[in-house]
């Protein structure tokens, strides 16, 4: 299936150029001398610290020897969204944060050696797995994103016959729609799932569980289930004023840009982006590659507090964008003509003792109230999940955050399995591209023993 990767051509006065990717990749003669510096670590600390244990010193030596089919392969081979989290990991926390040269001088570049390998093996249309021998089974993924394209390709190379239902247009989840083409071009995770179409994986786009197929035709013709959905939309903030016209959904916002629908008109604008993760630096980034005259974060929480990487947080800063920490949006004021005219906030502080949750609660400070002009507001205060389809599907949830066995991966229904977001939460792990690749393989793996008799066998292979 052929899935156009749309320029940012039609991006509001040629802004196109600024949604390019920011960091160039390595060149050849870069690659090669970056590659060298690697110490070949027999037990590499790096290697632990990524959730999809790529061997790492594996793929760096054979950028080092010319053998880029063969470092793509090692990469991708553990993670099979590896060239996607080339881009997005935060490998200064993970695996360059890991790396024995941070003492002595500077981590090796893992992340744009990963880039360069993956990025050959993409330029050159390089095909790296092909698929196992039929064995009459057959598995169905919901959700066509990191998790469940991990999943897929896990079985799809042991022989299932793997077909994915996914809601939107084209399947790759976050790494399609939701991360700024400045830091994850389309390109790059539409070239993910053709690997995974490769295998005879079937990809059913543009099909909604519960609307175009039922949880029990799933149930009828698959010997497993994997639920794979992610999460949804930002929620609504709950606030006075959030009718008005040029508040935006975070989400909502940063997939504008990236398929060409109703992009925002925001040159010279004052733009208020309420929240602090990672998808509150991507809407505040992408506001300022927009055109907007100024950008200010608002969160009602410290810096210290911030669920954004610091690497975000630093990219955010460079951008210009402006914070304005312990301020609470209370209600978002209207013009005349029905549009955002401003933001009234109060002033918060942080308790002196932490709550239940080990934080300090911000507490609102009394006759703080202040007026922030703004002309646009854009909201990003997490994502909604997928609780209707869920209970659709009759499983157990806390809150959203399906219940799973750690071991089997399991739900509450031992024909359904679950990986990526729809677990992440409520202490259930981070929510992360290269976490979520794991889960999906972990998944695929509890399926193959649960539905052979390899155990041993699979059991090291996900070791």
């Amino acid at each position: 299936m052929e899935y156009s990767s749309k320029s940012e051509a039609w991006l509001p006065h040629g802004l196109s150029a600024n949604f390019a990717e920011f960091e160039p990749g390595l060149t050849a003669k870069g690659a090669m001398e970056e590659s060298n510096r690697c110490l070949y670590c027999y037990d590499a600390p790096c290697i632990k610290a990524c959730p999809t244990s790529i061997n790492i010193p594996s793929f760096i030596k054979r950028i080092a020897t010319g053998n880029l089919k063969g470092s793509a392969r090692a990469i991708m081979e553990a993670n099979p969204v590896g060239a996607s989290c080339a881009r997005v990991c935060p490998t200064e926390e993970l695996c360059e944060g890991a790396c024995v040269l941070n003492d002595a001088s500077k981590p090796i570049q893992i992340g744009l050696l990963q880039r360069y390998a993956t990025d050959w093996a993409r330029e050159n249309e390089v095909q790296l797995f092909e698929a196992g021998a039929a064995n009459g089974k057959k598995i169905a993924v919901i959700g066509a994103g990191p998790a469940g394209l991990s999943a897929a390709r896990e079985l799809a190379r042991e022989g299932y016959a793997v077909e994915m239902f996914e809601a939107r247009e084209k399947p790759g989840g976050l790494d399609t729609y939701g991360i700024v083409s400045f830091r994850l071009p389309q390109s790059v995770s539409l070239w993910e799932t053709e690997q995974v179409e490769k295998l005879g994986v079937k990809i059913h786009t543009g099909v909604k569980v519960g609307r175009d197929v039922s949880p029990a035709e799933l149930k009828n013709h698959f010997d497993a289930i994997v639920l794979a959905a992610g999460m949804g939309y930002v929620p609504k903030l709950g606030i006075e004023g959030e009718e008005l016209e040029g508040v935006y959904d975070a989400i909502r916002l940063v997939e504008a840009t990236k398929t060409g629908e109703l992009v925002p008109e925001l040159l010279g604008r004052r733009v208020a982006v309420i929240g602090a993760g990672n998808t509150a630096i991507d809407a505040a980034t992408c506001s300022v590659r927009l055109g907007a005259g100024n950008v200010k974060m608002l969160y009602r929480r410290t810096r210290e507090e911030m669920t954004a990487y610091d690497f975000e947080y630093e990219f955010a800063k460079q951008e210009g964008v402006e914070f304005s920490w312990l301020t609470l949006p209370k209600r978002i004021v209207g013009g005349g003509d029905g549009k955002v005219a401003a933001i009234e906030c109060v002033r918060m502080t942080l308790s002196e003792q932490p709550g239940p949750d080990g934080r300090h609660a911000p507490v609102e400070i009394p006759d703080s109230a202040f007026l922030l002009p703004v002309d646009a507001v854009v909201t990003a205060i997490g994502q909604e999940r997928h609780h209707g389809l869920i209970e659709l599907l009759g499983l157990e949830h806390s809150r959203g955050v399906v219940k799973i066995d750690e071991i089997t991966r399991q739900t509450s229904d031992p024909q359904i399995y679950a990986a990526g977001d729809v677990v992440f939460g409520a202490g259930q792990g981070e929510a992360m591209v290269v976490s979520a690749a794991e889960q999906g393989k972990l998944a695929a793996y509890s399926i193959i023993r649960h539905l052979t008799d390899r155990q041993d066998e699979v059991m090291e292979t996900a070791v």
